[in-house]
C-alpha cells in the first residue's frame, strides 16, 4: 500500500513540475500560422514598423509532420522557402528551431547555419533572434485560421 502511494505521489509530482509554461508546443490546430506584425531596426527613438510600413511581409506555416513552409513579400516580389522544424529548450526558454532545406535569402540569422531560431514569448508570440546580430527585431503573432 505504501508503495501504491508513493508512486501516485511521484507521479503527480512529475506532472506538476510541467515545463510547459502556458506554451501549446503540441497544438491540434494544423497548419498554424505565424505572421509577422512588427519590424523594429536597432536605432534608438525610432518606434517599430506595423503593417505595410514594415519593409517587408512575411509569414511561416507549421504543419503537423514537423515541415514548414516561410514566405516573405517584399516589393511585390514573393519568396517561398522550406524545411523541418522542431521545438527546443535553451537556458530554460522555449525556442522554435527551423531547418531549411537549402541555403536563402529568407533565413534570418547570426551564423551561416541553415538554420532560423525564434524565441517562443508566449503562446501567440514569436519573437526572432536576428536583432542580437543587429538584424531586424522580428515579432510574430499566431493568427488563429491558417490559409
Amino acid at each position: 500500500m505504501k508503495s501504491l502511494i508513493l508512486t501516485i505521489l511521484i507521479i503527480g509530482s512529475l506532472n506538476s513540475c510541467s515545463f510547459n509554461k502556458g506554451i501549446d508546443l503540441e497544438s491540434e490546430q494544423y497548419p498554424e500560422k505565424w505572421e509577422l506584425v512588427e519590424m523594429s531596426g536597432r536605432m534608438a527613438n525610432v518606434p517599430p514598423a506595423t503593417g505595410s510600413e514594415m519593409a517587408w511581409q512575411e509569414h511561416y506555416l507549421l504543419y503537423a509532420d514537423n515541415t514548414f513552409i516561410k514566405v516573405r513579400k517584399q516589393k511585390k516580389v514573393i519568396s517561398k522557402e522550406a524545411g523541418t522544424y522542431s521545438y527546443i529548450v535553451l537556458s530554460d526558454s522555449k525556442y522554435l528551431e527551423l531547418s531549411y532545406k537549402t541555403d536563402n535569402k529568407l533565413i534570418g540569422n547570426c551564423t551561416n547555419e541553415t538554420k532560423e531560431l525564434l524565441f517562443l514569448d508566449s503562446e501567440n508570440t514569436m519573437i526572432g533572434t536576428w536583432w542580437a546580430c543587429d538584424g531586424p527585431g522580428l515579432v510574430y503573432k499566431k493568427v488563429q485560421e491558417a490559409e
